[in-house]
């Protein structure tokens, strides 16, 4: 289906959608729903839209990222001071042992946009994935493909954490991608259906300000 198109149809499914929340009385002020549904419709493919929130206009698909996988913030800073955090690798140890974890992106189609919803998250990984992920991290294989469970609790969702999914390396200096598994969460729905224009801009405007 032609970008354009696809993009249009969106645009359609939002006003749809604001029709449907106002008749039913989720939104009180229709005129601030109406333009933000179509500051967010951009025939050209790229992500834009005015913020409810904070009135502003925001260019270019959402991205937003975790410093720490959820599990050594939880830590306490002894664990943490003995353990390791840098932008991209992370391990700790507790009573039931050593723990590891990478920060990988995970990328949320948006329907009728180039560019994807990016989210930087952090995966566990077991101890010889983690080891072999370090050994090549200046020249990765991009063939491996290791398993992991999502190590963050993403906003907007439910909970996130623990969610099956594989680690994909990737050449030229760029943070593995992320592929869940197969389940009904919806964050996994999203996934692989992609989310609307309307979506996206929810997503964007609970993690900028809430």
């Amino acid at each position: 289906m032609d970008a354009k198109l696809l993009a249009y149809l969106n645009y359609l499914l939002a006003l749809f959608k604001f029709q449907a929340h106002y008749s039913l009385g989720f939104i009180k002020s229709p005129s601030n729903a109406l333009l933000a549904a179509i500051k967010g419709f951009n025939m050209a493919g790229i992500f834009s839209f005015k913020c409810s929130s904070c009135e502003k206009t925001h260019e270019g698909s959402p991205s937003f990222g975790f410093n720490a996988p959820d599990p050594y913030l939880e830590q306490s800073k002894e664990v943490q001071e003995k353990g390791k955090l840098t932008d991209d690798l992370c391990f700790y140890t507790d009573e039931d042992g050593t723990h590891y974890f990478v920060r990988a992106v995970l990328e949320i189609p948006i329907n009728g946009v180039d560019k994807p919803f990016m989210w930087g998250i952090w995966s566990s990984l077991s101890k010889t994935s983690y080891d072999r992920y370090v050994e090549t991290y200046d020249n990765p294989d991009t063939k491996d493909c290791f398993f992991g469970f999502l190590s963050n609790y993403l906003p907007f969702y439910t909970n996130t954490y623990a969610l099956k999914l594989y680690v994909n390396p990737r050449d030229n200096n760029q943070r593995p991608l992320l592929t869940l598994h197969e389940s009904e969460h919806d964050l996994v729905r999203d996934f692989v259906n992609g989310i609307s224009i309307f979506r996206a801009q929810e997503i964007a405007e609970q993690c900028m300000h809430n």
